[in-house]
């Protein structure tokens, strides 16, 4: 079963796997254009964070930047490589667009990248209704970049 939890990102095993997530971006991403955030960025006021765990083993993160005027976006989802194909992903994306939703947001979007590393996330996002789209917020277009849109 997993549990999903608010997370203030004090912990070992976040924070561990926040690194993970940052690393693994800059890896398979041209230099500049990784936009992923970091802990203090996902500290801002604006930004909810979520993690998901199955028994005491972290096992995903994800998270919700509110933009304004009805808009949010979807930030730093990551699933822990020992739970990868369990669900988790899956599982933490329906709780930010019910979250989403709950807190009366209208379009959902999210900015990833290219190549074979991003296919399973695009799949993922696809698959739950995000369709390509324009850039968003202080986005800009590259070869490199996809901007994906929920309306709710």
């Amino acid at each position: 079963m997993i549990a999903i939890r608010p997370d203030d990102l004090e912990g070992a095993a976040v924070r561990d796997l926040l690194a993970l997530h940052l690393a693994g971006m800059h890896a398979t991403s041209p230099p500049g254009s990784v936009s992923a955030l970091d802990a203090s960025g996902l500290r801002h006021p604006d930004v909810s964070v979520w993690t998901a765990w199955i028994g005491d083993a972290i096992a995903g993160l994800g998270a919700l930047k509110l933009l304004g005027g009805g808009a949010a976006e979807v930030k730093s989802m990551r699933t822990h490589p020992a739970h990868l194909r369990k669900g988790v992903a899956a599982a933490l994306l329906r709780h930010i667009v019910g979250e989403a939703r709950a807190r009366g947001i209208r379009r959902l979007s999210l900015e990833t990248g290219s190549g074979p590393a991003f296919d399973p996330a695009l799949a993922l996002y696809r698959a739950h209704g995000f369709e390509d789209g324009e850039p968003f917020a202080n986005y800009r277009r590259s070869a490199f970049n996809q901007f994906l849109h929920l309306p709710l």
